[in-house]
C-alpha cells in the first residue's frame, strides 16, 4: 500500500461551523499516534458547504474527498488508506468526490468551471509558497517584466470581463478611465462589503485564496498608475480579515508589495479597512466616504471615482470576484477567459446557492448556463422533492424569477429582462411553500433598515411600502394597495440617489409582476396560498388521522392543544400562535393548515 502524501481539511467559516477544527485536531492526534509523516493542512472551501466537514486524502497523487466527517471517523479513514479492507467498506459511504471515483455528487462539479475558485480547497491560504506553486504572482511578474499599462488594459478589455459587483460595467473601460486621469496620485480599492442576505462569495474567496485578490489589485495598480490600495471588508468576516492580514504580511516579505516591487520602480501597498456592516457601504461612493472616516453615505455622480474618488484623487473600485479573475486573464490570455460565456457576458460567475436547495454552497459556472442547470443539475434540485417556485437573484436589490422563466440564461442582459439583476451572485431558491408577498416584505424590510436616510424617496417611500406589505400579510390589505405599491416603487426608483434606493423596489415589482394572484388572494380573500402568513392561516387536527399520541400537545408552546391520550386532540385557534411546531412533530400528517 502506497504512502498517504497529504490530508486537507476544509477550514473556511462553513467548515469550522460544521466542526472542521475538531476533525483537524483528531487527524493531528491520529497521525502523531501512528507516527505517520503526513502533511496535514487547512484549506478553503471547494463549494460543497452542504457536506462539511470535508477531508481530502491525497495518495499516489490522487485525491479522495470525504464529506460530513466526524472525529470518530478519522481513524477508520486513515486505516482504509493504509490497506485495511474492512475499514475501506466502512468509510466508502462518506466519499463525495474522487479523482478515480464516480459518485452521485459529481454532478455538482460537472458543469462548473473554476477560475475565481481555482485554488480554493487546494492550497493553504496562509501559505504563500502554496499559492506560488500554482503559478501565483507569475501574472504580476509578467506585467512588470513584459507589458505596458496600455497592454494590460487592452487584455482586460479583450477578455470581456465585467464588474462582478452587480452593475456589470466593463472592467477594462473602468481601468482606462482611471489611467487617463492626469492626477499624480491614484488609489485602488477592493469592495469586499458583501451585505446581501444569503451571499457568501466574497467571504469564501478571501478566506480560501486571499493572494489572488492581492495579485489582481497589484495588476490593476500597475495598469492605472496607483501606489496605494484599500481592501474594504466587513468586520463580520473575522477569518477573512485574519487571512488577508497574513497574506499581505507574507506578500511584503516576498517583495510583492511595498517599495520597488521585484526590483523595479513600481511601488504599491495595501491597507485593510473593516466596515461596520452598513449595507449602503457596498455602494462605491458611500464606501469611499467610510474609508475617509466619514459616515457612509452616497454622493452624486459625476464626478465619478475614476476622476475624483478617495480624498479627491482618481480611484478604481472593483469587487473581490473581479480582482480574483485578473491574474488568470493576464497569465493565460484573454481567450482563456472569454471562451466561456455568451454575447456581452463573458467568463464565469460565482454564485452562493442558499434557501430550499439540496446542495447549498458555492459554485462557479460559465455565463450563459441556464437557471435550471444551476438549480437542478449543479444544486441538486429542491429540498424534499418539492416544486420549484422562484429564485431571488441580486439580493435585496434584485428580484424573483419564477418557475416559468427557469430556462433563462445566466447573463447580464437576460437576467435584467426578467426584472431581477445579476448582482454580486446571491441566489436564494424558494419552493412551493414560500409566500411571495412575505418574501417581498422581508427584502424590503432589509433595505428600509439599511437606508442611509439621505434621500426622502428612499427613506420615507420604502417605509410606506413596508407598512403596506405588512398590512397585506396581516390580512388588513385593501383594494388599491397593489397599485399604490407600484406607484411608490417607480417614484423611489426615479428619485433615489444611489443604487440601494433605485433597486430597493425590485423584489416588490417582480413578485407583483409574476405572482399578482398571491397578492390578490391576500387582499381580497384574506388567505395566504402558501400557508405562511400567520394572521391568515388556521391550524386544526384531522379526526380521521389523529391517533391521540400527544406529540402535538407536548411541543405546543402556548397550550393550545388539548386531548386525552389515544383520543382525538383539538387546537384552540384563539390560543394558537401558528408556530407550526405541532405540524412538525406529528408523524401521521394529522395537522391541517388552511
Amino acid at each position: 500500500m502506497s504512502k498517504i502524501e497529504e490530508i486537507r481539511v476544509g477550514l473556511n467559516s462553513c467548515g469550522i461551523a460544521a466542526g472542521g477544527n475538531e476533525v483537524y485536531n483528531a487527524l493531528k492526534e491520529e497521525t502523531k499516534k501512528r507516527k505517520l509523516s503526513i502533511r496535514l493542512k487547512s484549506v478553503g472551501c471547494i463549494g460543497m458547504c452542504y457536506s462539511e466537514p470535508l477531508v481530502d486524502v491525497i495518495q499516489d497523487g490522487k485525491a479522495v474527498t470525504y464529506g460530513m466527517v466526524k472525529p470518530k471517523l478519522v481513524a477508520d479513514i486513515i486505516e482504509a488508506h493504509l490497506g485495511k479492507r474492512e475499514k475501506k467498506e466502512t468509510v466508502e459511504k462518506f466519499i463525495v468526490k474522487g479523482d478515480d471515483i464516480r459518485t452521485k455528487e459529481d454532478s455538482f462539479f460537472d458543469k462548473q468551471v473554476k477560475i475565481v475558485l481555482r485554488n480554493c480547497g487546494i492550497i493553504d491560504p496562509d501559505d504563500i509558497d502554496e499559492y506560488i506553486s500554482r503559478d501565483g504572482y507569475k501574472a504580476i511578474e509578467k506585467v512588470i517584466g513584459e507589458l505596458t499599462q496600455e497592454k494590460v488594459i487592452e487584455m482586460i478589455q479583450e477578455s470581456g470581463l465585467r464588474g462582478r459587483g452587480g452593475a456589470g460595467f466593463p472592467t477594462g473601460i473602468k481601468w482606462d478611465l482611471a489611467r487617463a486621469s492626469k492626477d499624480g496620485k491614484k488609489f485602488i480599492v477592493c469592495n469586499g462589503d458583501e451585505g446581501d442576505p444569503g451571499a457568501f462569495m466574497d467571504r469564501s474567496t478571501l478566506e480560501g485564496d486571499p493572494h489572488s485578490v492581492i495579485e489582481g489589485m497589484l495588476i490593476g495598480a500597475f495598469a492605472i498608475g496607483a501606489c496605494e490600495g484599500y481592501i474594504y471588508v466587513r468586520a463580520e468576516y473575522p477569518l477573512a480579515v485574519k487571512r488577508l492580514r497574513n497574506a499581505i504580511k507574507k506578500s511584503k516579505k516576498y517583495g510583492f508589495l511595498g517599495k520597488n516591487i521585484l526590483g523595479t520602480k513600481f511601488s504599491f501597498d495595501i491597507n485593510i479597512i473593516e466596515g461596520a456592516g452598513a449595507f449602503v457601504c457596498g455602494e462605491e461612493t458611500a464606501l469611499m466616504a467610510s474609508i475617509e472616516g466619514k459616515r457612509g453615505m452616497p454622493r452624486t455622480r459625476p464626478p465619478y471615482p475614476a476622476v475624483s474618488g478617495l480624498w479627491g484623487y482618481p480611484t478604481n473600485i472593483n469587487n473581490v470576484e473581479t480582482w480574483a479573475n485578473i491574474p488568470f486573464i493576464i497569465l493565460h490570455g484573454p481567450s482563456s477567459f472569454n471562451q466561456y460565456g455568451k454575447d456581452r457576458s463573458k467568463g464565469t460567475k460565482v454564485f452562493s446557492l442558499a434557501g430550499k436547495i439540496v446542495r447549498g454552497g458555492l459554485v462557479e459556472v460559465p455565463m450563459g448556463i441556464t437557471l435550471r442547470e444551476v438549480i437542478f443539475d449543479v444544486g441538486g434540485g429542491i429540498l424534499g422533492d418539492k416544486k420549484f417556485k422562484a429564485a431571488q437573484l441580486g439580493g435585496p436589490s434584485g428580484g424573483c424569477i419564477p418557475e416559468s422563466l427557469i430556462d433563462t440564461p445566466v447573463d447580464y442582459e437576460s437576467i435584467t429582462k426578467t426584472g431581477a439583476i445579476m448582482g454580486s451572485g446571491g441566489m436564494v431558491v424558494m419552493d412551493e411553500e414560500t409566500c411571495m408577498v412575505d418574501v417581498a416584505r422581508f427584502f424590503l424590510s432589509f433595505t428600509q433598515d439599511e437606508s442611509c436616510g439621505k434621500c426622502t424617496f428612499c427613506r420615507v417611500g420604502s417605509k410606506r411600502m413596508l407598512e403596506i406589505l405588512t398590512r397585506i400579510t396581516e390580512g388588513k390589505g385593501k383594494e388599491g394597495d397593489i397599485e399604490t405599491l407600484e406607484k411608490l416603487s417607480q417614484e423611489i426608483k426615479s428619485g433615489s440617489l444611489c443604487g440601494l434606493g433605485q433597486t430597493a423596489p425590485n423584489p416588490v415589482l417582480t413578485t407583483i409582476r409574476y405572482f399578482r394572484d398571491e397578492y390578490e388572494e391576500h387582499i381580497k380573500n384574506k388567505k395566504c396560498p402558501a400557508h405562511k402568513c400567520r394572521s391568515l392561516i388556521t391550524y386544526s387536527i384531522d379526526s380521521d388521522k389523529c391517533t391521540g399520541c400527544g406529540r402535538c400537545k407536548i411541543v405546543c408552546p402556548v397550550g393550545a392543544v388539548t386531548g386525552e391520550p389515544k383520543k382525538m386532540h383539538t387546537i384552540d385557534s384563539e390560543k394558537c400562535s401558528r408556530c407550526g411546531f405541532c405540524r412538525d412533530a406529528c408523524n401521521f400528517d394529522a395537522i391541517k393548515v388552511e
